[in-house]
């Protein structure tokens, strides 16, 4: 590995080999620029493999464009032949920073507001973090300390998520109108659905679960969190009441949502075969029990499945016949799903509610 270092009007270099320095810090020459350039080559000796994949790269460097405002990052792939033939090269900058990231992520969401965005600092943590709103059921978290990505979030997600709860809570109480529709309050998982963040955070002394810093284990993390994002989003919501009204609604109907299917999913499990002491629908049921030696085939309408059980393996093969089209699951809320016969039937017929 070798470094070149532009600075104090002159260039210094160095070089290292399996961490330790192989010679000495060098004066090269007068340079007028300022920065680092590093240029290293893995050692297959340690590394298991040192092929580098460009799309993976060009992620991480977008990300790093992303949380550290008005950044250039350039990568480019001198490996495809002579220098300038098939060169890929991708060039990042954001302006925006964390906020052009929520907006790079909700591209296609149909997202509801403008992106709710604050810079606040307690204690040595300096704490910025994007939120928006969209029409999507699903959540999306992003979480960074010291511009390393958290997958497994952490402290500052705690923090984070426990004052987004109180806050909104804080703010329905205030609403008689919304109230009254909604008299029990708001559970950290009715603020989730829809909600897409970006959390970073730059801690002087961080601490993680392991190696792979997938986590923020920094116990006072949660606490200071929590204070700063109350402080940012009550100073957003007292400045922009539309919105605010417009993320309680939401939470309001993901709230009522989760209930139904609660209820849903309480009546599914009262007409399961065991309990109800009958076959599910006009399911066609096989003699065999055990599911790795059995079949179940799924048919539009008593016609075909009076065809189906004609023709039918009675022994291993079971016959369901379904009204009409099914529900796409994939795009419909959970209540929805459970309240839907057919679906109830299948799920019966599957054992599995």
């Amino acid at each position: 590995l070798e470094v070149e270092v532009h600075q104090k009007g002159k260039i210094y270099t160095q070089k290292y080999e399996k961490g330790i320095p192989v010679s000495p810090v060098e004066i090269k020459g007068d340079s007028s620029e300022r920065g680092t350039i590093v240029r290293f080559k893995p050692d297959a000796t340690i590394f298991t493999t040192v092929d580098f994949q460009f799309d993976i790269l060009s992620a991480r460097f977008r990300e790093l464009a992303f949380l550290n405002k008005g950044l250039v990052l350039i990568i480019e792939d001198r490996r495809r032949g002579a220098e300038g033939e098939n060169l890929l090269r991708n060039e990042f900058q954001f302006s925006g920073g964390i906020v052009s990231f929520v907006e790079h992520i909700n591209e296609n969401k149909h997202p509801m507001h403008k992106v709710i965005h604050f810079e606040r600092n307690k204690d040595d943590v300096l704490a910025e973090i994007s939120i928006q709103y969209s029409e999507t059921y699903t959540e999306n978290i992003f979480c960074f300390t010291n511009n390393i990505n958290n997958n497994l979030g952490g402290t500052h997600l705690e923090g984070f998520r426990a004052a987004l709860t109180r806050t909104l809570n804080d703010f329905l109480k205030k609403d008689t109108t919304l109230s009254k529709k909604h008299p029990t309050g708001l559970s950290g998982e009715d603020v989730k659905e829809g909600l897409t963040a970006v959390i970073s955070i730059k801690i002087p002394q961080p601490q993680f679960n392991s190696q792979t810093k997938e986590k923020l284990v920094n116990a006072e993390i949660k606490g200071i969190m929590q204070t700063l994002s109350s402080e940012g989003l009550t100073l957003f919501f007292e400045e922009n009441p539309n919105i605010t009204k417009k993320i309680l609604e939401k939470c309001i109907l993901s709230a009522k949502a989760r209930e139904a299917a609660r209820k849903a999913r309480d009546l599914t499990r009262r007409k399961t075969v065991l309990e109800g002491g009958g076959l599910p629908g006009k399911l066609a049921d096989c003699s065999e029990k055990d599911p790795a030696f059995s079949e179940l085939y799924l048919v539009e309408g008593d016609s075909a499945g009076g065809s189906a059980k004609q023709g039918r393996d009675r022994n291993t093969q079971a016959i369901l016949p379904l009204k009409g089209k099914i529900l796409n699951v994939e795009k419909a809320r959970l209540d929805k799903i459970l309240s839907s016969e057919e679906i109830r039937v299948l799920v019966s017929a599957l054992g599995t509610g």
